[in-house]
Parts: C-alpha cells; sequence; structure tokens
C-alpha cells in the first residue's frame, strides 16, 4: 500500500468513529443561520479519561473565504488535495444540502484534507437530536449551584 492509501484510510476512519460529532457541529452551525464547513484538527487533541479529543469548529460561509486565505497560505499547511482549490471548498459549501451531507476540512500534522460528505448512514439532525439525546441522559439528576450550602 501507499502512503496516501494509508492516509485516506486513517481519514476515512476518523470520519467514521467522529461521524456524531461532525453531523452535530455541521447542524448546530446551519442553525446558527447559514451554511458552512466543519473544520477539525487532530494537532492538538486533548487528552481526558475518555482518550482523545479534538477541537471541531464550523466556519459559516461569510467568513469561510477569509479563513481558507489565511489558513492555507500559511507556509506550514498544504491542502492534501491539491485540486481542491478555495473556489471548489467555496462552491461545495454553495451547493451541499444541509439536511443530509456535510463539507468537512480536517488538519493533521501540515496537511489539510477536504471531504464532501455525502450519503451519510446518519444525517446532520439526526447527529445533533442523537447528541442531544445522549447528552441529557447523562446530566446528573440533582446538581448543586456553585457556593450552594449541603445539609
Amino acid at each position: 500500500m501507499t502512503p496516501e492509501i494509508n492516509i485516506q484510510d486513517w481519514q476515512q476512519a476518523f470520519i467514521a468513529t467522529n461521524i456524531l460529532a461532525i453531523g452535530y457541529n455541521a447542524w448546530i452551525g446551519y442553525l446558527g443561520g447559514e451554511r458552512g464547513v466543519v473544520i477539525c484538527s487532530t494537532n492538538s487533541p486533548h487528552l481526558g479519561m475518555a482518550g482523545e479529543t479534538f477541537k471541531a469548529h464550523f466556519i459559516p460561509r461569510k467568513n469561510l473565504a477569509a479563513f481558507l486565505n489565511a489558513w492555507l497560505a500559511a507556509p506550514d499547511t498544504v491542502l492534501l488535495q491539491k485540486h481542491f482549490m478555495n473556489a471548489h471548498i467555496l462552491e461545495a459549501v454553495d451547493k451541499y444540502n444541509p439536511l443530509e451531507d456535510v463539507v468537512f476540512l480536517l488538519e493533521y500534522g501540515h496537511q489539510a484534507g477536504f471531504f464532501y460528505l455525502t450519503k451519510l448512514p446518519i444525517t446532520p439532525p439526526q447527529c445533533y437530536q442523537t447528541v442531544c439525546k445522549e447528552w441529557t441522559e447523562f446530566q446528573p439528576q440533582h446538581t448543586l449551584s456553585i457556593g450552594a450550602k449541603t445539609k
């Protein structure tokens, strides 16, 4: 196997493992008022009891061109699929179906991968509903306010 195939396998596994978080971020961003792209970086993972977690952000379309120009122009960031330039990413954001698809950028090392995720096993609204449902299931029933007195 070539290194490029190994990278693609890792990327696909990362997306599959994190599809709920990716879809959740895409939907919550879209609910904020416009289309956009979910960006995740594996460069600074947070290590916790549950393992590694990675920050993900939703960049709305109105801020995306400036973000891409700054991020991809940095001398240490290379877009992995070189045929995808800013215009192609912006076009994908303009045309994707937020009810079913996600536009996703994954930063790892000094590279960035562009993914137009379609035909997902779970839609962004379903990801949002699942995360919200699971979140409420794991919240404590009785929480104390900061500074509350206990008997």
